[in-house]
């Protein structure tokens, strides 16, 4: 530390050698003196500032030598005193030297200039572990609190549903129409259902996650009816509302019906011999249902090529067309292969017709054995076991006598003679499968024709 007598040598007072011309090191300005204590310190500006509680700007202005830019002469000596105390060097050198190089100028008086204290750094908050944990606490409960009362809310009340298209219930479309979108709002995730008439399981639509829903109906020439309703899956509850639409296709003055069968279908076989006819037709003022008769099945086939009578043959049938065009009936046919014609008129004496073959296979076997001219003696087996009708020796048929058997899977008889005995099996007549006076033992296994065996 440099001693006040050397700083009194350094600026020319008390030196021996004053006025010899003797050269001697300068001693630093004290700016320089202040930058290098408080490097030497290890402290920036800003920690000075909150050190000394002197502004930054007016440390810097001392260690600048910027002493213009300082409040005045009183606070500069007390800035200079408390900075050189704070940097560890002697606060009279600090201010003698200050005097000298400052060259002691007549002071004004000073201004009275409050300096504005410098506020204390505020403390970040701080959290203790507690806190923190209490806190969670209470958001967890609070959260769990608005999903329950969500909860209650929607098992309370039902789903509400609403179509926004079509705008109102009842909307007439362009002829040329033939779909048409459905769009609505529900409870989100909700199953938008839609029922047609004439459509035994609705359509199905889930909602988005905003409630919106849109589905594509298929329409028909004339009124369309389509109710919708909203099934909350979560809950169970339907809304309590059914939204009913009503969607018109004008007809066409000069189109001809059009015309669909659902059932019965191509090929189709019916054991019981009901053939459900059903399908719909549009613009039609009628629809008529008949059956064509065209053969025996394929068990009924007479195995010397013999027609079978065909059986009789049911009217054609008038039915009425429901609103939404639909149309169905059960037909009751005879057992055989059948043509049934599905045709469809409309006003102005167009028509429209589908024909579907089916075929109704007698179920079982059920034979007729018929005494021709002369008679023959028989012997029958009915699913593998002699019928006690005829024994094990057989029974005399004479003509015109009858005897009628009835098996599960099969029928076998054994004749004397094949032209004297004639057939019926499952309802139609075979007549006879042989020569007179031919032994011969026929097997009857529906839906097999009737084949020769060698059973005796």
């Amino acid at each position: 530390m440099t001693t006040r007598g050397q700083l009194k040598r350094a600026v020319g007072i008390d030196r021996p050698d004053a006025g010899r011309g003797l050269a001697t090191e300068p001693l630093p300005s004290l700016p320089e003196r202040l930058y290098t204590a408080r490097e030497r310190k290890g402290v920036d500006l800003y920690r000075a500032e909150r050190d000394t509680k002197i502004r930054a700007r007016y440390l810097g202005a001392l260690e600048r030598g910027d002493y213009k830019e300082l409040p005045g002469a009183v606070y500069t000596k007390g800035f200079l005193r408390n900075y050189a105390l704070y940097l560890g060097l002697d606060p009279d050198e600090v201010l003698l030297q200050w005097r000298n190089e400052r060259g002691n100028p007549k002071e004004a008086p000073p201004a009275i200039v409050v300096p504005r204290p410098i506020a204390t750094p505020r403390k970040g908050m701080s959290f203790s572990p507690g806190l923190v944990v209490a806190a969670l606490l209470v958001l967890v409960v609070v959260a769990f609190g608005v999903y329950l009362g969500i909860q209650v809310l929607r098992f309370a009340k039902p789903p509400t549903i609403s179509v926004t298209q079509p705008a109102g219930a009842v909307v007439d479309v362009e002829e040329s129409t033939t779909t048409y979108t459905l769009k609505g709002t529900t409870l989100p995730g909700a199953t938008v259902s839609i029922l047609s008439p004439g459509h035994e399981q609705p359509f199905q639509v889930t909602a988005t996650s905003d409630g919106t829903w849109a589905y594509d109906v298929d329409l028909r020439r004339g009124r369309n009816q389509f109710d919708v309703s909203a099934l909350d899956p979560e809950t169970g509850k339907r809304s309590d509302g059914t939204v009913r639409l009503f969607l018109t296709v004008p007809f066409l003055q000069i189109e001809a019906p059009t015309l669909t069968v659902d059932q019965p279908s191509e090929g189709a076989s019916f054991e019981n011999g009901a053939i459900p006819v059903s399908g719909k037709a549009t613009n039609a003022s009628s629809v008529s249902v008949a059956a064509s008769y065209l053969g025996p099945s394929g068990s009924m086939a007479g195995g010397n090529g013999a027609t079978p009578a065909p059986p009789a043959t049911p009217a054609t049938t008038q039915l009425t067309v429901g609103a939404d065009g639909a149309y169905a009936m059960p037909l009751q046919v005879a057992p055989g292969r059948w043509a049934i014609t599905v045709s469809a008129a409309g006003t102005d004496g167009k028509a429209t017709s589908i024909t579907r073959n089916v075929t109704v296979p007698h179920k079982g076997v059920d034979l007729v054995v018929t005494g021709k001219s002369g008679g023959a003696r028989i012997k029958v087996w009915v699913d593998g076991k002699i019928d006690p009708a005829t024994g094990a020796a057989g029974t005399v048929l004479g003509k015109g006598r009858s005897l009628r058997f009835t098996a599960r899977d099969t029928i076998e008889v054994r004749t004397g003679s094949s032209g004297a005995t004639a057939f019926t099996l499952n309802g139609t007549s075979l007549g006879t499968l042989g020569k007179s006076g031919v032994a011969e033992t026929w097997l009857f296994a529906p839906p097999a024709p009737p084949a020769r065996t060698q059973r005796r």
